[in-house]
């Protein structure tokens, strides 16, 4: 008879390891590269569990950088926009730094200052196909 993984612990939220910054589903984070010279990726949580030997893991859904897409930075693309992905992955929430806030391009374009955990979205991106949706925006 074949074994049954046991279940995993769905939790509502977590906190960073050496903060006291709480995270939960639907918050932008801040995880840590393994090449220290690249900036921090940035992802949405999706789901949080805990596996029996209590490690917590966070389903994230990334956002990518213009120079980590297909057709690259373009003139257009701002400092701090991101494009959210379909790019789903499973992460050891230990490698999570912080929260960031990922802004709608109105509302960030609203900010009296921009600060170094504001970001924009203005589009979702393919990962596979390097497509865009919407295929086009006003600059």
């Amino acid at each position: 008879m074949a074994k049954l993984k046991p279940p995993k612990k769905v939790l509502d939220s977590f906190t960073v390891k050496g903060t006291h910054k709480v995270v939960r589903v639907g918050d932008c984070v801040l995880m840590r590269p393994q090449d220290t010279d690249k900036p921090p990726y940035v992802a949405r949580v999706e789901k949080i569990e805990v596996d029996v030997r209590n490690n917590v893991k966070v389903r994230v859904r990334w956002y990518y950088r213009p120079e980590e897409s297909l057709g690259g930075r373009r003139q257009f693309h701002g400092a701090k926009e991101l494009f959210l992905s379909d790019h789903y992955d499973i992460q050891s929430a230990d490698t999570v730094e912080g929260k960031c806030t990922v802004h709608t391009f109105k509302n960030y374009t609203k900010l009296e200052s921009v600060g170094s955990d504001d970001y924009f979205c203005r589009f979702e991106y393919k990962a596979a196909t390097g497509g865009f949706t919407p295929d086009r925006v006003a600059v």
